[in-house]
C-alpha cells in the first residue's frame, strides 16, 4: 500500500514567515528553512527577532488568517486524496496550521507546538520529535506502506532520502546544486503524474 507525504509551505501554502516578514517590514524574517539547514537556530532568530520588535502570537495568526493556499494546491491535494492516503509532514505549529488545514480540506498533519509566555510572546518551541519527518517515513515504512514524498527545503532532504521514492518540488537554487541527484517538479500536475507512477510502478 502506498502513502505521500508532503511538505507544507512552499508545497501548498506559501512561507508563513514571509508572509509575516512582509506584512511586518521586518527583512531579517524572510530567512527560511530553504536557507538555513539548522532549524532550532532558524526559529531561535526568529523569536529573538520577535522579542526585539514586541511581535506576539496573535499578531502572526493575523496575518496567517489572510493567507491562502498556493494557485492549484487544494485542486492538487483533493485529486491526490482520490488516489491515495497524504499526510502533511511540517516543521510548522499547530498555532499556525488550523486556518491553513481548514482552506485545505482538513488533510492530516504531522507537526510541533509553540511555548508561548505569560505576555503571548514565542518563547520557545516543542518539537513533536527531533528529525520528525524522516522518522514518520521511517514509521510508515515499518507498517508497510510504501511512501513517496516530496518537499522543497532542507528539513524535507532526510524526508525525501528515507522514502522509497519522492522529489523535490519549486526547491531553490542553492538546494537543487547541493542535491543534483534528486529530481525536481515545479508544477502539480507533474507532482501528481509522478506519484501516479509510483504507485503504479
Amino acid at each position: 500500500m502506498e502513502i505521500v507525504t508532503l511538505d507544507l509551505e512552499g508545497v501548498l501554502v506559501p512561507e508563513i514567515w514571509i508572509a509575516f516578514a512582509e506584512k511586518s517590514g521586518i527583512e531579517a524574517l524572510k530567512r527560511t528553512t530553504r536557507d538555513e539547514p539548522d532549524y532550532h537556530r532558524l526559529m531561535q532568530y526568529r523569536m529573538d527577532i520577535l522579542r526585539e520588535h514586541g511581535f506576539k502570537l496573535s499578531d502572526i495568526q493575523n496575518v496567517i488568517a489572510n493567507i491562502k493556499p498556493l494557485e492549484g494546491a487544494k485542486e492538487f491535494l483533493d485529486k491526490l486524496r482520490e488516489l491515495t492516503q497524504v499526510i502533511i509532514l511540517s516543521d510548522t505549529f499547530s498555532e499556525f496550521a488550523l486556518p491553513l488545514m481548514r482552506q485545505l480540506g482538513y488533510p492530516t498533519i504531522f507537526c510541533n507546538s509553540l511555548v508561548i509566555d505569560e505576555s503571548g510572546m514565542l518563547s520557545d518551541i516543542r518539537m513533536r520529535t527531533e528529525n520528525g519527518k524522516k522518522k514518520a517515513v521511517e514509521a510508515l515504512k515499518a507498517i508497510g506502506f510504501r511512501v513517496f514524498a516530496s518537499g522543497d527545503s532542507y528539513n524535507d532532504l532526510a524526508m525525501i532520502r528515507e522514502a522509497d521514492g519522492g522529489c523535490l518540488f519549486r526547491a531553490p537554487e542553492n538546494i537543487l546544486k547541493s542535491e543534483r541527484d534528486l529530481s525536481l517538479v515545479t508544477e502539480y500536475d507533474d507532482l501528481l503524474e509522478k506519484i501516479k507512477a509510483f504507485i503504479n510502478g
